[in-house]
């Protein structure tokens, strides 16, 4: 059975396993992102491999990035919380150091797949996966296949506005991002409460709602309210077998059921809507840009 090495790389640290055709780990680690030097980072990822293959044979690498990622060229464009991955040929780098084959997919996109290969996905084809950080973001599945569109934005779902005020000329449009993310939540609470958005977490702020806070209430409430606005008009967008909500949060015991009530609302309000979404949270959590990583890898290279 064939063995890869795989890469998360995030923000803070980069995340690596050894994994085998299965989607089994033979191994885990993770060391810190190195930000601006591709050098270092470079060096600190061929270590890492280099280790592995004293250990195994290594048939591959495969890679989950932050950024637009272009898949066939090997290139990542955009930006992200590490500029030095900006430019360079990740294929030509690293199959030029390694003698390996590598692939590499934007991170949304692989945890999405993750997903797809093993989690609430796995019997789907059509499915969006929808990622409810300090931002929102995503991917959108099409016939097993991750959709990213034109210009590498498909699944940019935070990108979508929400609500349009204009007044004496003046237009102002708020994305989903905007007001309906974790960030959002802090930033409203942090406003009502006069507290700093440094002092604030989601996780506060709903411990605060379920303590009595009438503010914080108000505002979980309409951030619950304003997800379920996006996933409405995401199934009428696509209309997906199902949508797949991840980030921090969808661990929450009651996260789907506060969802369902609002989407309850909406479909009540809206009486020709007669389609009403599939809700699931994702599976996996830390292991899943990891596995969609190797998922794409394999999918990739059987083409």
């Amino acid at each position: 059975m064939n063995r890869y090495m795989v890469f998360d790389i995030g923000g803070s640290s980069v995340k690596h396993a050894v994994m085998d055709e299965s989607g089994d780990f033979l191994e885990k680690g993770k060391f810190p992102s190195e930000r601006n030097d591709f050098a270092k980072f470079k060096d600190d990822l061929l270590a890492v491999i280099n280790r592995a293959k004293e250990r195994y044979e290594i048939a591959g690498i495969a890679m989950s990035c932050p950024g637009g990622v272009d898949s066939e060229s090997g290139v990542i464009g955009g930006s992200s919380a590490l500029p030095c991955i900006h430019g360079p040929n990740f294929k030509k780098v690293f199959e030029g150091e390694t003698g390996l084959p590598v692939e590499l997919e934007n991170d949304a996109n692989c945890a999405a797949l993750g997903e797809l290969w093993k989690g609430a996905a796995k019997h789907s084809q059509n499915v969006l996966f929808v990622v409810v950080g300090s931002g929102i973001g995503g991917a959108v599945v099409k016939n097993r296949k991750i959709h990213k569109g034109a210009h590498l934005h498909g699944g940019e779902f935070g990108y979508m506005i929400m609500d349009i005020h204009s007044e004496n000329g003046n237009v102002e449009c708020k994305t989903w991002s905007k007001i309906g993310s974790i960030g959002a939540l802090v930033r409203r609470v942090a406003k009502e409460t006069g507290l700093s958005v440094h002092e604030l977490s989601g996780e506060k702020i709903l411990a605060m709602a379920e303590d009595g806070d009438v503010r914080a209430q108000k505002a979980v409430d309409q951030f619950y309210l304003t997800l379920a606005h996006g996933i409405f008009n995401l199934q009428y967008v696509y209309d997906p077998e199902k949508i797949i909500l991840g980030g921090a949060i969808s661990t929450r015991d009651d996260f789907i059921e506060q969802i369902e009530r609002r989407l309850a609302l909406l479909l009540s309000r809206v009486k020709f809507a007669k389609v009403r979404p599939v809700i699931e949270v994702c599976h996996f959590k830390n292991d899943a840009n990891l596995l969609g990583a190797l998922y794409h890898y394999m999918q990739q290279r059987a083409e």
